[in-house]
């Protein structure tokens, strides 16, 4: 009988263990109200100790006396969920206290929910993974691996703003019973890259996946080393998946290229290997995945036939791993599997079956931890779980699998960036607009101008304006007014240079009898209706309405709100949606 049979649905399933500080023991208690019964405790004894050897620790301001909380288990003490293994022995016997062993000091604070953070390709799932689990702060601080990069954040994450975590497998042949995988000699490059942005008002997420051998460039980057900082330089025209490992390239210089590459400034990364898709499926139990044929592939070694199938373990990573043998047999086609699989496993991590049962969400948080590497700025269990509490509010049907919209290289094994469709998905994230929600934003941004800009437009030719630059971008002011005039027969424009002041918008001031301008130019820069800023009194001869470009601007061209619409052909995979591979 859970919280919700009792009419309190209000309760986590994991608020009722409740350590006991008598017998050392996790209860569950079904009544908060009053003494648990002595039927809905755990059974297994503690062995006792003798009191001089046990410590009771101050009481924090907050705390309750008296109880204690998840740290790192003493021998002989129950994990929470665990009801017949003790911790320290996970073949699920009891291990006896060793004699003469100093007996660890008690935690000090209490229990805590925390981030279920997985690793390599899935580690965005902590959308689904963050809510309901306890974590002993020291253990999995412990498992963490991480590592000091310039450009991540140091202070975690802010509420207010859009967050972008950069998702890196690596192809490195880590991990016991990965030598089979990869490649024997990589050093570990960015083979599987997912840019995970979360919308600054956390009502939708884009999880953009990057292909490994698009042609890109890859700048100058620095990394932190133990005799203090280099700079490795950089790359034109390369394999994407080049930017870590290769000449010494940390997970920064793959953050630093996927800001170049989209626009969108990379908060913190997190990596693992082959391990991570093997050891997480495990901890859930398995995801269920959908073929729509059967799939025999030698490569990966996946042998399945058409329907639905439950997959955990080495089967699960030669699920992810398998290209050759769906769509056409490429790179691509193995992402659009990978896309569908996250979208399954974020399924599950939000299933009551996982959420409900302490021992699983025990299992996943021990193998994401040991599974991941992360940047120092998220490198604390504490960090990833109020980042995991804010990310969780983000509702499954508004997360999108996309990928960068590229075309086939000449050389046959590459791709080449498909500029005419990148730049407005690009700008799209950019702007916090949902790939699920477009119809919606649509309409939304349709009402919004139809005030100011219903009516006549002026010709290209006939719109007189002046261009300042507010941004924080040297050189936007020249970089529009060339695109105004040898784009768009803007011909009447002029570079003003500076702003008296930087803004946070780009605003587009005018006389009433230069409406019809105003709208054109709207129309050409893709200016929202709060960009519009109507004055009462009429322009007289050649006065020019006055652009000052603030900091939302992504570049020449570039939409300043971003399309409401994605742009034909894009691939991608809604979260809450099963789609079967072909």
């Amino acid at each position: 009988m859970d919280a919700q049979s009792r009419g309190r649905d209000e309760i986590d399933p994991a608020d009722q263990w409740v350590l006991n500080p008598q017998t050392g023991n996790y209860e569950l208690r079904l009544d908060q109200s009053g003494p648990q019964s002595s039927a809905a405790r755990t059974t297994a004894p503690r062995t006792p100790a003798p009191r001089s050897s046990t410590r009771r620790s101050p009481v924090a301001p907050g705390e309750t006396p008296g109880r204690e909380t998840p740290g790192r288990e003493a021998p002989g003490r129950q994990v929470p969920g665990q009801r017949s293994r003790r911790a320290g022995n996970a073949s699920g016997g009891t291990t006896p206290p060793t004699a003469g062993r100093r007996k660890r000091k008690q935690p000090k604070s209490r229990k805590k929910k925390a981030l279920l953070w997985t690793g390599g390709v899935m580690a965005f799932i902590v959308v689904a993974g963050s809510v309901g689990a306890y974590l002993v702060y020291q253990h999995f601080d412990s498992n963490l691996n991480t590592v000091d990069v310039a450009g991540a954040g140091s202070g975690g994450f802010k509420k207010d703003q859009a967050v972008n975590i950069l998702v890196i497998g690596t192809d490195k042949r880590s991990g016991k019973g990965n030598d089979g995988y990869g490649d024997k000699n990589s050093v570990g490059h960015a083979d599987t890259s997912i840019l995970f942005h979360v919308s600054k008002d956390r009502t939708n997420a884009t999880a953009l996946s990057i292909p490994r051998d698009l042609i890109t460039d890859i700048p100058d980057c620095e990394t932190k080393t133990a005799d203090g900082t280099k700079v490795i330089g950089g790359t034109r025209k390369t394999r994407f998946n080049e930017s870590l490992g290769q000449e010494g390239r940390d997970p920064g210089c793959t953050m630093r290229t996927v800001k170049e590459l989209t626009g969108l400034t990379v908060d913190h990364f997190m990596m693992a290997d082959f391990n991570a898709v093997k050891s997480m499926t495990t901890a859930v139990g398995g995801v269920e995945v959908c073929l729509a044929k059967d799939i025999h592939d030698k490569d990966s070694k996946l042998n399945l036939p058409a329907g639905k199938h439950v997959l955990e373990g080495e089967q699960a990573l030669a699920f992810v791993r398998t290209r050759h043998s769906v769509g056409f047999g490429g790179d691509l086609s193995r992402i659009e599997i990978q896309q569908q699989f996250l979208s399954s496993l974020i399924r599950k991590m939000k299933s009551s079956d996982t959420l409900s049962s302490p021992t699983k969400m025990w299992d996943l948080a021990e193998a994401a931890t040991k599974a991941l590497t992360v940047d120092s700025g998220i490198g604390k269990i504490s960090r990833l779980r109020d980042l995991g509490m804010e990310l969780s509010k983000v509702n499954p049907k508004n997360i999108t699998f996309a990928t960068v919209p590229v075309v086939d290289n000449t050389d046959g094994a590459t791709v080449l960036l498909n500029e005419a469709k990148a730049k407005p998905l690009f700008s799209m994230m950019q702007n916090d607009t949902s790939l699920t929600e477009v119809k919606q934003k649509e309409q939304d941004a349709k009402n919004k101008q139809q005030t100011l800009l219903k009516g006549s437009r002026a010709a290209a030719s006939e719109v007189r304006v002046a261009v300042f630059n507010g941004s924080e971008t040297q050189g936007a002011a020249l970089a529009t007014l060339t695109w105004l005039q040898n784009e768009e027969g803007v011909l009447k424009s002029s570079n003003e240079g500076n702003a008296p002041q930087q803004l946070a918008r780009t605003t587009l001031t005018y006389a009433p009898n230069q409406a019809d301008q105003a709208r054109k130019l709207a129309d050409l820069m893709g200016l929202p209706a709060e960009a519009l800023k109507p004055g009462t009194k009429d322009a007289v001869g050649r006065e020019a309405m006055t652009l000052t470009l603030g900091a939302d601007y992504k570049g020449a061209g570039v939409p300043i709100t971003g399309p409401a619409k994605a742009p034909e052909g894009v691939q991608k995979v809604e979260a809450d949606k099963q789609v079967c591979a072909k």
